[in-house]
C-alpha cells in the first residue's frame, strides 16, 4: 500500500475545537506558506462554525478570509466542512441556495467539500455533492459514526456504498466526538476499501484519547487519508498532532518520508501557534487539552460536557449531571438513535435537561419536536410513536416523510429573492453576499454597516443555537429558548460545539 496522506486542519477545526472558532486570518497568514510547502494532502481552511464566527465575532467577511488563505497556500488542495442543505447553519436552505454557495466557494478557490447530514439522511446530502461536481470541486461523502442498537459496521459500509452511487470522489468517516475504537475504525474502513471503488479518509478528535490508536488500526486497513492537526491547536479535542502521528508511525510501511526539514518547518510552524495560542487564552481551556474519558460513557462530544455542567449550575440542577446525561440514550432512543452532532447533540441533551427538569416528556423543545416530525430528516430507526404525537400536539404540525426542504408551507428565500431584499437595503448583492445574508442577515448588515467591530470579552460568548430547519431565518447569535411550563418562564441554551 502507498504512504498515508496528511491533512492539516489546524486552520479550521484546531482552533475551532479548542479555541472557541477565534483565530484570525491576520494569525494564520504568517504559517501558510510554511504549511503550503510542507507536502500535506490537503489543507482544511473554511467551513464548519468558521463562516459564522469570524463574521461574528471577528467582523471578517467569510469570502475574504478564502481568498486570502487560497493566496497564501496556492499550492495544496483546501477542503472545508459542509453540513449539506444546512450549508454552514442549521437551517435547510432551497437548493438554488445550496448550488450558489458552492459555485462561489468554489470561485473562490475551494476544492474539496466534505459533505455531511446529522441524521446520516443521504437526501440531505444530494443538492450539495451534485453542487459541487457541476462546479469543479470534489464531493466527499460523510458519514457520522456513533453506536446505537440500529448502528453497526454494515450500515457504515453500505452508507459509503450509497455515496459512491450518488457520485462522490472519496468517503470520509467522520468520529466527531472521538468515539470510534481502534477495531471499529479497521473493521469499517476494511469493509469499505473492499466495497467501493473510490478513496476513503478519516476524522476523529482525541478527546477520549483513542484518536492516534484509531487512524493507526485504520491506516492498517488501508484509509487512504488522515486528518492531523498542529500543536498547541492539536490533541484533547482536537485532531492528534502532526509530529506526534510521525513518531507512532515511525518504520510503518505506510509512514511518508519526511525530511528534517519539514520536521524543522513544523517546529517553525507551532512556535508561532503557541504565540497565538496564549493571544486568544480567554478562549482557551485547560479542560478542552486533555483527554476525557466521560466522552466515552456519555457519547456526547467532548465540550458539551463542560458547557452542560454550567447550564446545570445556572438551573441549580448541578447535582443532577449524572442524571441529565443517564437520559440521553433514551432520549435518543426515542427520537429514533440519531447521531449526535451539531446541531443534534445540542438537542438531545437540552430534551434530556428538560425531561429531568419537568419529567419525562412534559415539555418537548421545537427543535426536538421537529426531529420527531421529520423535519430535519430521515431518523435511523422509527421516532417513539407516542413522542410523535406528543410533538405533533405541542408543535401544531404532522409529520412528514418527504425531504424537509420540500416540507408543505415551508417559508424559503431563493436567490432571487435575496438578491431584491439587500438591493432594497442598498446593500451589495453578489451571490457571496447573498448566500451569506441568507444563513446570517444581522450579522451581515452589521459587518457592511461597520457596526460589528470586536469588543473584548471576558470569556468567549455563545455561538448560535440551533434554528429549526423549516424556518426562514436562523436563530441569533447566543439566542437562549425561553420556555412557558407550569406558567413558569425558564430560559435554555445550547452551544455550538463540533
Amino acid at each position: 500500500m502507498k504512504p498515508i496522506q496528511l491533512n492539516n486542519n489546524v486552520l479550521r477545526d484546531g482552533h475551532q475545537s479548542l479555541a472557541a472558532t477565534r483565530m484570525k486570518t491576520e494569525q494564520m497568514l504568517p504559517v501558510c506558506e510554511a504549511l503550503d510547502n510542507w507536502g500535506f494532502g490537503a489543507l482544511e481552511t473554511w467551513g464548519g462554525a468558521t463562516i459564522d464566527s469570524g463574521l461574528r465575532f471577528l467582523d471578517e467577511f467569510p469570502f475574504d478570509r478564502l481568498d486570502a488563505l487560497k493566496k497564501a497556500c496556492p499550492k495544496t488542495p483546501h477542503m472545508m466542512l459542509l453540513r449539506g442543505q444546512n450549508i454552514v447553519q442549521y437551517a435547510h436552505f432551497p437548493d438554488d441556495v445550496v448550488e450558489s454557495f458552492i459555485k462561489c466557494s468554489v470561485d473562490h478557490g475551494m476544492n474539496i467539500f466534505r459533505i455531511f447530514d446529522a441524521l446520516n439522511d443521504t437526501r440531505n446530502m444530494k443538492c450539495a455533492i451534485d453542487a459541487a461536481k457541476k462546479a469543479g470541486g470534489l464531493a466527499h461523502g460523510t458519514i457520522c459514526y456513533t453506536t446505537s442498537p440500529v448502528h453497526s459496521v454494515q450500515s457504515f459500509i453500505e452508507m459509503g456504498a450509497e455515496l459512491e452511487k450518488m457520485g462522490c470522489d472519496a468517503i470520509v468517516l467522520k468520529d466527531m466526538a472521538g468515539l470510534i475504537p481502534p477495531m471499529d475504525a479497521f473493521k469499517i474502513v476494511d469493509g469499505l476499501k473492499k466495497t467501493v471503488k473510490i478513496p476513503v479518509w478519516i476524522h476523529t478528535h482525541d478527546t477520549a484519547g483513542l484518536g492516534a490508536s484509531t487512524y493507526m488500526y485504520a491506516i492498517d486497513a488501508g484509509v487512504d487519508a488522515i486528518d492531523l492537526s498542529v500543536a498547541p491547536f492539536a490533541n484533547g479535542t482536537g485532531q492528534p498532532d502532526t509530529t506526534r502521528m510521525l513518531a507512532l508511525l515511525q518504520d510503518h510501511s505506510r509512514c511518508p518520508q519526511v525530511n528534517d526539514e519539514q520536521r524543522k518547518t513544523l517546529r517553525e510552524v507551532r512556535t508561532h501557534l503557541e504565540k497565538v495560542y496564549k493571544e486568544m487564552s480567554e478562549f482557551t481551556s485547560h479542560k478542552n487539552e486533555i483527554i476525557d474519558v466521560d466522552a466515552l460513557e456519555y457519547q456526547v462530544p467532548g465540550g458539551m460536557l463542560s458547557n452542560f455542567r454550567t447550564q446545570l449550575k445556572e438551573q441549580k440542577m448541578e447535582d443532577k449531571f449524572d442524571e441529565v446525561f443517564r437520559e440521553i440514550p433514551v432520549v435518543r432512543e426515542a427520537l429514533g438513535w440519531i447521531p449526535l452532532v451539531t446541531p443534534t447533540s445540542q438537542i438531545v441533551g437540552m430534551q434530556a435537561f428538560l425531561n429531568v427538569k419537568f419529567g419525562r416528556w412534559k415539555q418537548i423543545s421545537p427543535q426536538a419536536a421537529d426531529i420527531a416530525l421529520g423535519y430535519y430528516g430521515r431518523c435511523p430507526a422509527p421516532v417513539n410513536p407516542e413522542v410523535q404525537a406528543l410533538a405533533a400536539k405541542q408543535a401544531g404540525k404532522e409529520p412528514i416523510t418527504c425531504r424537509p426542504v420540500e416540507a408543505p408551507n415551508a417559508q424559503h428565500k431563493h436567490m432571487d429573492d435575496l438578491k431584491k431584499e439587500l438591493d432594497s437595503k442598498g446593500l451589495p448583492s453578489s451571490p457571496e453576499h447573498c448566500v451569506i445574508y441568507t444563513m446570517f442577515p444581522q450579522q451581515l448588515v452589521s459587518h457592511l454597516k461597520g457596526t460589528n467591530k470586536p469588543k473584548p470579552v471576558a470569556k468567549p460568548a455563545e455561538t448560535p443555537a440551533a434554528a429549526a430547519p423549516a424556518a426562514a431565518a436562523p436563530a441569533g447569535p447566543g439566542k437562549r429558548y425561553a420556555l412557558n411550563i407550569n406558567g413558569k418562564r425558564v430560559e435554555v441554551g445550547v452551544e455550538e460545539l463540533v
